[in-house]
């Protein structure tokens, strides 16, 4: 998944917040089904159905797995099945491209939970798809941050450093500077998730209302462990 245009994440203020996450790909790369399910849509995005303006995903597939859960696929360069197909976990359902509103060849993933017509029902794909591994074949594992002020909501806009310790007291190897979702993003539990992360332990540092808060946590190999700050 790019880094730099997460889940919610604005690009330091150019971008609108992301529905979804890119896989930066060459064109023509086969796309997989993410799971099980029905192809309820496979077409071109001509029709502000599935964001409130046309052909922002360009040649799109939507796929409906069980509970009310939804796998969206664009920037398409070719569409390999059609509405009403079943498909297993797997099956190459496309190829990447820069069709619609797309710098450069990229797949853009979203996952919706409820209504996949709803823009606001889009969950963040990192805490939902499989870790991948590390070079010695273990699994990476995934981190859910929810910072929550006096009132138990989440915040938006904090920011904060993910550091890697390998060992508790050791120099970093490994960090990410973030920040919380935007606003309007918060729906949810978390207002943060990352994934593919060596498992260990990390220091979160976090910046919000001037005052700076840290954190330890230990992520596990092919879990999904949840962090909870709480703050003024």
């Amino acid at each position: 998944m790019d880094p730099s245009y997460r889940y919610a994440s604005t690009q330091n203020g150019k971008r609108d917040p992301h529905t979804g996450v890119e896989f930066v790909n060459k064109f023509g790369t086969p796309v997989y089904a993410a799971g099980d399910g029905t192809v309820i849509f496979a077409g071109p995005d001509n029709k502000p159905v599935y964001m409130p303006f046309p052909n922002l995903y360009g040649n799109l597939i939507v796929i409906q797995h069980q509970d009310n859960l939804y796998t969206l696929y664009g920037h398409l360069s070719k569409i390999l099945v059609q509405q009403g197909q079943k498909v297993a976990a797997g099956d190459q359902i496309g190829e990447v491209g820069e069709s619609g509103v797309a710098i450069g060849p990229h797949l853009h993933f979203e996952v919706r939970q409820g209504n996949a017509e709803d823009v606001k029902s889009t969950e963040n794909p990192e805490l939902w798809v499989v870790p991948n591994q590390d070079k010695d074949g273990a699994p990476l594992g995934i981190l859910q941050l929810s910072v929550m002020d006096q009132n138990h909501k989440l915040v938006e806009k904090a920011k904060f450093s993910l550091e890697h310790h390998p060992e508790w007291a050791s120099p970093a190897d490994l960090v990410f500077y973030e920040d919380t979702y935007y606003k309007k993003m918060l729906k949810g539990g978390e207002n943060f998730g990352i994934s593919d992360l060596p498992a260990g332990s990390y220091r979160i540092v976090l910046l919000y209302n001037g005052n700076r808060y840290e954190h330890w946590v230990d992520v596990q190999s092919g879990k999904l462990t949840k962090a909870v700050i709480s703050v003024k």
